[in-house]
């Protein structure tokens, strides 16, 4: 729906600019061309989210000419109920077939779009699954173990089973949504490994009791950014570090935020960035526009921050 009202706005910004040379008219060209484009196009939007589940079961030509069709006389209605008093609204054809070819447009983009990511999605989720298995995780957290075998075996045991849990969730094809819970359960028996390798060098906080357990979000989506944590801003450093879960839900946004010292000189910014690209793409591909990562370094520290939609599932 955003990125429908987004694309509309700026055929009529471009209609405006095309129309008009002079740029200080250019405001008053836009308001005109909102006040004749914006009810018709939210009506539209508003039409199409209530019939969509009816229009998802017909078939796809047909649902086109459906759209196309009713964006046409909406159009036309709206031209004829906005036209100024007294006069007869004569360009309600043309208000028509701006409507429905303003949808086949969109229509048309969002075909090409769907096909153009159905296979990078496919991409993506083996991107995500080996980008996580790294080679020196799992050598690091096996040595780890050989470290405590002698000194302390059954330390070492429990070790290797969580590492055998570990492994067996990243192996898996994850292509549904996770809990919010999961992954947290996840993400501290990947700390647990750490911290027997790092020992007291690694410190973790959490913050995030005030973040249902509930809420769905991309699976493995955490378990990568506590690596780079744990990689970028633990291992570089001489004294103990503190690496900071924060999770809370913000109306009806998740907002889980990541924290761990910035070693600017040392920092391997070429897998960083690759794995924070990579989770880019996935929220991308699980929430198109409603998702975002950012990130910042400043005063030495390192955050990343995620926004997405809280949506309920059920927790384990």
């Amino acid at each position: 729906m955003l990125r429908s009202l987004l694309a509309v706005n700026l055929l009529a910004l471009c209609a405006a600019l095309a129309r008009n040379a002079d740029l200080a008219r250019l405001p008053q060209e836009l308001a005109e061309f909102a006040a004749v484009v914006e009810p018709p196009l939210i009506a539209c939007v508003v039409l199409l989210y209530v019939t969509g589940s009816r229009l998802a079961r017909l078939p796809y030509g047909s649902a086109v000419a459906v759209v196309a069709a009713a964006c046409a006389l909406v159009s036309a209605l709206f031209h004829i109920l906005l036209s100024p008093p007294g006069l007869p609204p004569t360009g309600w054809p043309r208000a028509a077939l701006w409507g429905a070819a303003a949808a086949l447009a969109l229509l048309f983009y969002f075909d090409l779009r769907n096909r153009a990511f159905s296979p990078a999605l496919a991409e993506a989720r083996l991107m995500a699954l080996t980008a996580r298995i790294r080679p020196h995780f799992l050598f690091n957290s096996l040595n780890a173990v050989l470290g405590v075998i002698r000194s302390d075996p059954q330390r070492a045991e429990k070790a290797l089973e969580e590492l055998s849990d570990l492994f067996r969730v990243l192996m898996k094809e994850n292509r549904e949504l996770a809990t919010l819970g999961d992954e947290f359960a996840l993400c501290r028996q990947y700390l647990e490994l750490e911290h027997l390798r790092l020992g007291e060098r690694l410190c973790v906080a959490w913050d995030v009791d005030a973040c249902p357990a509930d809420a769905l979000v991309p699976p493995l989506m955490l378990q990568p950014l506590l690596e780079n944590a744990v990689y970028h801003g633990v291992e570089p450093s001489p004294q103990p570090a503190t690496v900071t879960i924060r999770a809370v839900r913000e109306g009806e946004e998740i907002r889980i935020e990541l924290s761990n010292p910035y070693h600017g000189e040392n920092a391997h910014h070429a897998g960083n960035r690759m794995a924070l690209d990579n989770i880019r793409e996935r929220l991308m591909l699980f929430y198109d526009l409603e998702a975002r990562l950012e990130t910042e370094a400043k005063e030495g520290l390192f955050r990343v921050a995620i926004r997405l939609p809280y949506r309920k599932g059920v927790a384990a």
